[in-house]
């Protein structure tokens, strides 16, 4: 068996067909595996589902450089992101900011994107999905 992983799966309330090609387009996310909960060779319990999703997405991913991210609708519209982040880290100033931007679009800025004592460019954000978001490039050493 291979080592433990800890990785993050994502629920975006009926949204993730476009959660998916927006982080495509903002930070070059890649698709991968995606299944829609009417192609389950398993059916979703009755009642589990909120109706109108029976064609959302059961389950997905997507990779940004070489991080795996699992994602899905949810079984309705009421899931909410808090209490965690993900870091975006690009060792360009350029790319940073070029990210910072694109993930900023229908979102909200919570610290722009600047110079720290940690980080020569930082900054944070939450995206349109509700996502929070930093943005990085590591200082010295980091």
């Amino acid at each position: 068996m291979s080592a433990p992983q800890v990785l993050n799966y994502l629920f975006f309330s009926g949204r993730c067909d476009e959660a998916i090609a927006f982080y495509q387009s903002a930070i070059g996310a890649k698709p991968g595996m995606l299944m829609r909960f009417n192609e389950s060779p398993a059916p979703p319990p009755p009642g589990m589902l909120q109706p109108g999703f029976e064609t959302k997405v059961m389950h997905a991913e997507f990779t940004v450089g070489e991080t795996r991210v699992l994602c899905s609708d949810g079984c309705d519209d009421k899931s909410k992101f808090a209490g965690f982040a993900l870091v975006f880290q690009t060792a360009s100033e350029a790319e940073a900011e070029r990210a910072f931007a694109a993930l900023a679009e229908g979102g909200k800025v919570t610290m722009p994107l600047a110079k720290t004592f940690w980080s020569p460019k930082y900054g944070m954000l939450t995206d349109k999905f509700g996502v929070g978001w930093m943005v990085m490039v590591p200082g010295e050493g980091g």
